[in-house]
């Protein structure tokens, strides 16, 4: 094997596959090189950063050939920005791929058996699909190469926008994105230009001073809209005239809102979240449905595959209408919800009280009388007493976060047996790991992909377990 270092470039390498988390792989004299920049087809000249064993890391140095996969990424911030590392690659491939990511997962990782995966459910739109986005404000903003090359004195190093991977104190300042609708990038641009104008000072995370911190911005396809000004430094003037800005600027902004964060972090958990204009909530709506979200609710980013979704998700549950079933990880009830008027019964159980708060709401608004909900750790709450309560569910639909479900909930599961699991994932490779535990009880009967964010590697995947006879 050919002895590389940091900052060794390996020569004329063909770019054979994609990563899981969006990086093109590479292999050389027993090496598996993992790229920046690259797409499957690309010939490259790599620098390596990151050696270690059998494996390496590395950025594009030199194009040699250019894939016909490859394409013009549309993003001016593309590749400094982190959030869309697969724009450089044609949609119909990045769909292609994540086909075979959950093949591979199932097959590698789970070492399941399947039956043939369902075409995966593209977006209608590869482009401004998101309902929310979160920027960060700082007063040492990202330098380009340009920038730095060019040895010119910066004075306004005030930024908003996101934060450069693997820099937690960096912010990309950004123009246009090109992930959430209008009128996003005109209230960024706007809050940004009015904050500079009236010298309000942005936050600097290491030295814990200024004044303006993260601005929240969630639409819905009814066409509402919640924003969310954090502050870290307390000056009610210069916060109440900015506010005053927005509602002025953008009267159709149905939830104006504003909190105080002084903590080490950016989160909203554990903050008073203040109304400051129109109500504390938006409203999005599926089927006749109205979901109700606040500031601190997780709801699915993307409302059109969102429904496609739960659709597939009610498709596989088969209800016929005297099913008690169980909603692990619920959030505000949506998925609960919407299959409410199919079922017997709903139970949903999720960590966020805030959320459980929006779930019950939400099925009141509804006028849905057969849904319970309680809040607390999975593991905790799903157990043999509370099933002992509550009864023993026909079905179970479970949509856990990246890590996948505990041990514990697994084993609660297997002891209960219910006819259907219906297994909604964010990441194939812990679903396909979880699904190995339960194979023994179950078999796959249908798995179906669905990309939730173009321009990304990230994939949603729906499968429906049926339990062995």
């Amino acid at each position: 094997m050919t002895k590389i270092k940091k900052n060794f470039v390996i020569e004329n390498l063909e770019v054979v596959d994609i990563s899981t988390e969006g990086k093109a792989i590479a292999k050389h004299d027993g090496l598996v090189v993992f790229i920046e920049g690259a797409v499957p087809g690309d010939v490259v000249d790599v620098m390596v950063h990151r050696k270690k064993n059998n494996l390496a890391e590395g950025k594009v140095h030199k194009i040699i050939k250019f894939s016909d996969l490859r394409i013009t990424p549309k993003c001016e911030h593309f590749g400094t920005c982190g959030g869309c590392k697969w724009q450089n690659l044609s949609y119909k491939s990045q769909l292609e791929f994540k086909q075979k990511y959950v093949y591979d997962a199932f097959t590698r990782i789970g070492k399941l058996t399947f039956p043939e995966i369902t075409p995966i459910v593209g977006n209608a739109d590869d482009y401004y699909y998101r309902n929310k986005l979160e920027f960060s404000f700082s007063n040492k903003k990202w330098l380009t190469n340009e920038q730095i090359a060019s040895k010119e004195e910066i004075e306004n190093k005030n930024a908003l926008g996101f934060h450069i991977p693997g820099m937690f104190d960096k912010i990309l300042d950004i123009n246009n994105c090109y992930l959430q609708p209008e009128p996003s990038n005109s209230i960024r641009n706007a809050v940004r230009d009015y904050a500079l104008k009236n010298k309000l000072s942005f936050f600097g995370i290491r030295d814990k001073v200024g004044l303006l911190r993260t601005l929240l911005i969630r639409t819905t396809s009814i066409g509402e809209i919640m924003v969310v000004v954090s502050v870290f430094e307390w000056q009610e003037k210069e916060l109440f005239g900015l506010l005053d800005f927005i509602k002025e600027s953008y009267p159709q902004i149905t939830s104006l809102q504003y909190t105080h964060n002084n903590k080490g972090n950016d989160t909203f958990f554990g903050l008073d979240i203040k109304t400051y204009y129109g109500r504390d909530y938006i409203l999005e709506e599926m089927e006749g449905l109205k979901f109700k979200i606040s500031a601190k609710s997780f709801y699915q980013t993307n409302s059109e595959q969102a429904y496609n979704l739960y659709k597939i998700t009610r498709d596989f549950a088969g209800l016929t209408g005297n099913e008690l079933v169980y909603d692990l990880y619920t959030g505000t009830g949506t998925i609960a919800n919407f299959i409410a008027k199919s079922a017997k019964q709903v139970i949903g159980i999720e960590y966020v009280e805030d959320s459980i708060k929006d779930a019950i709401e939400n099925s009141k608004a509804n006028n849905l009388t057969n849904t319970q909900f309680f809040a607390g750790d999975m593991k905790d709450v799903l157990n043999d007493n509370f099933i002992l309560n509550y009864g023993k569910p026909d079905v179970i639909i479970t949509d856990p976060p990246r890590a996948g479900m505990h041990e514990d909930v697994i084993k609660v599961i297997l002891r209960v047996l219910p006819k259907k699991v219906v297994y909604v994932s964010c990441n194939p490779s812990t679903q396909a790991r979880d699904l190995a535990l339960m194979e023994a009880h179950y078999e796959i009967a249908r798995v179906q992909p669905v990309d939730m964010f173009p321009q990304t590697a990230h994939v949603e995947n729906v499968v429906l377990l049926e339990k062995k006879v």
